[in-house]
Parts: structure tokens; sequence; C-alpha cells
């Protein structure tokens, strides 16, 4: 597609990029589509990454991707004179890559002084008039606004290409997350080991980092009881958190047989060939339902405080389950801030049985 923009970029004067993540597991893996439509459009271009440490694996063997640079948030926690050592080394690395193009896809105020200070020929990030000002629009080349009405996040980092003129296509939208062959193999040495087959049963993450996503525990358990009655296997992660593996005990506490319990046990990577060998993938908004959709796996997902139109499971067959709650989705920890969102608190067991029923065929 021709551009309309006056202050299009030249796709011919570019040869490195740099997209800037600064942000959650989540947040990062809704980038991916911005490196394959960089790559597909601009096919000379070696495009890097910059995201938190953590995040990482969100990204790597992204076949798009060149290379990844990764920030420690305990950075932060080291003495001043580590963090400048920290800070320079990265800066240098960056520098030596030479951009032609920064893409910063968050109000975090590092991207505009990165920016600055690696002289890019063009650059773009949001508007966020709400957050930055002058000094912010003047530092990138390009700014992309944000719409007033919700759209999905894949697509507002995708408004940063349109603002350069770089246009993505349909089939080019679509999460990218690659396992690796260390993780495929391991997953596949577990499922044997549990005597479980590739799209012979249900993975469930009853879990977020964020107590305000959580549904309720006994809940959970009458929904496991139910999939066992319909003869169906479950399979039970969580991160290794304190609090999520306790979520989990208790959940297991209440079941009439076990299900297979792999809480704790499993890095992103894994995660992802697990969910991917799933039949269905059952949890709430969080990083496991986004690789789910990146998987390709169908998702039946519980959605309160946090809008599905923003954030619901992407390009995959899905069922979103939700209240007839007038304020939501309110952005709010919790009712009030208290941390429990009865959005999500009185969701029955019977909707969400019924929508897992209609993703893989039984209903």
């Amino acid at each position: 597609m021709s551009s309309f923009l006056a202050d299009a970029i030249d796709p011919d004067l570019l040869c490195r990029a740099l997209v800037i993540k600064l942000r959650h597991h989540g947040d990062v893996l809704l980038t991916s589509p911005v490196f394959t439509v960089l790559k597909n459009h601009v096919p000379q271009v070696e495009v890097d990454a910059l995201v938190y440490q953590d995040t990482q694996e969100m990204l790597t063997l992204h076949p798009a991707i060149q290379r990844v640079f990764t920030i420690d948030r305990d950075w932060k926690k080291q003495s001043l004179r580590n963090r400048i050592k920290y800070e320079l080394g990265l800066l240098k690395e960056l520098r030596n890559r030479r951009y032609d193009l920064i893409v910063h896809l968050t109000e975090h105020p590092r991207g505009a002084w990165l920016t600055r200070l690696l002289a890019p020929r063009y650059s773009v990030a949001g508007e966020f008039s709400h957050r930055r000002g002058a000094l912010w629009r003047s530092s990138f080349s390009h700014i992309y606004r944000q719409p007033a009405t919700p759209r999905h996040t894949v697509e507002q980092h995708l408004d940063a290409l349109r603002r350069l003129g770089i246009y993505p296509g349909l089939e080019e939208r679509r999460l990218v997350l690659i396992p690796g062959q260390d993780a495929e193999a391991f997953i596949d040495r577990l499922l044997e080991q549990h005597g479980l087959s590739k799209k012979q049963f249900i993975h469930l993450h009853p879990t977020s980092r964020w107590s305000f996503k959580a549904w309720r525990d006994d809940y959970y358990a009458d929904l496991i009881n139910a999939l066992h009655e319909a003869g169906e296997q479950v399979v039970i992660t969580a991160a290794p958190d304190e609090k999520e593996m306790a979520t989990v005990r208790r959940i297991a506490e209440k079941l009439t047989r076990p299900a297979i319990d792999l809480s704790g046990r499993l890095t992103l990577k894994q995660l992802a060939a697990l969910t991917a060998r799933a039949k269905c993938f059952v949890g709430v908004d969080s990083v496991p339902m986004h690789i789910a959709a990146a998987m390709q796996t169908p998702v039946v997902a519980l959605f309160g405080p946090s809008s599905e139109q923003v954030w619901g499971p992407w390009q995959v067959r899905h069922q979103v389950i939700i209240s007839e709650h007038s304020c939501r989705p309110c952005g709010l920890d919790g009712c009030g801030g208290s941390k429990v969102s009865e959005c999500l608190t009185t969701l029955p067991v019977q909707r969400v049985l019924e929508a897992v029923g209609q993703i893989i065929g039984t209903a």
C-alpha cells in the first residue's frame, strides 16, 4: 500500500532499527507483529529489540529479530557506580549498532533520552499527551496518536509503523513466539511421563501476578472436577511464585481426583511448548493467555476489570467470559482498589464450562 503521508519515511534508507518495549511479559509478546511487519516491508533491515531482561523469552528466536538487548530491573538496586557502568555499557552497545530507526512503544522516558543520544534518522513514539509534553514530542521525528475508543494493543503497536508509512497486511499481524527445540523436547518428555498425548488435555492456568485478575479458587476446583467427570484431562500451571503456588495448592485440596500439576516447574518457553500441545487453554487475562494465542491454541479467557477489546486473545479461536457489571472494564485494581474484582469473582462456573465445551466441540 502506498503512503499518503507527506512525511513518510524512505525504507531504502533503513539498515538497522531498534524497537523498545519496557513493560511486562504479555505487553512484550504483543509487540511481536511489529518485528514481522518491519522485516517483511523492509527486507534489508536488521531489527533489534530492547526489553527488560526477565521478558526476553517473549522475543528470543523470533525470526525477524537480529538481537535482543536487555535491561535488568535490578540495576536500580545496585550501587550508583555499578548502575552507571551497566547503563554506559548498554549505551555503547546500542551506539555501535548505528540505528536508522527507533520505534518506542511506551511512555517510558528512557526511550526519549535514548533516541536523543543515538540520533537515528527516523524515530516514532506515541503522543501520550496526558503523560508527556513538548520535550517528549521533540525527541522523535514522528508521533503516532492514541485512539479515543478502545483498540487492541497489537493494533496500537502497529500504529507506530502506520505513522511511518508502513502498512501491515492482515496476515502479518499474528503473534510470534518460538519455544525452541530444547523446550519442545522437554515438554514432549514430560507429557510422555504423564501418559498425555498432544491435543488430548486442557491447559488451565488459574493464576495471575495481579490478585485483582483472580477468579475464585473453589470455582476453579468445581470447573476441574466437572471437566474430569466429562472425561477430560487437565494440566495446571502457575509461575514459580509462592502466592501463585499456594493458589494451586488450595485448588488441589478441593479436587475429587488430582489434576496434573506442573505449577512452578516450567520456563516461559516450556509453557509455550506445553500450551501448543493442549486442545484448549483456560485462564484469566495474563501472559499465559497471550502465549496460548501465539501458539494458536483455542482460548477461554475470564475478563474482569481489564478490557477484552484492548487485551483480548489475539487472532485465535476463543471465548471471552465477562460479567454484566455496568462499571467494567474499569481498569482498577479491584473494586474500589480492594484487590478483589466482583466482576470476576461472580462469574459462574457453568458459563466457563459451557465455553470450554463449545471450544473443544463437546457442547
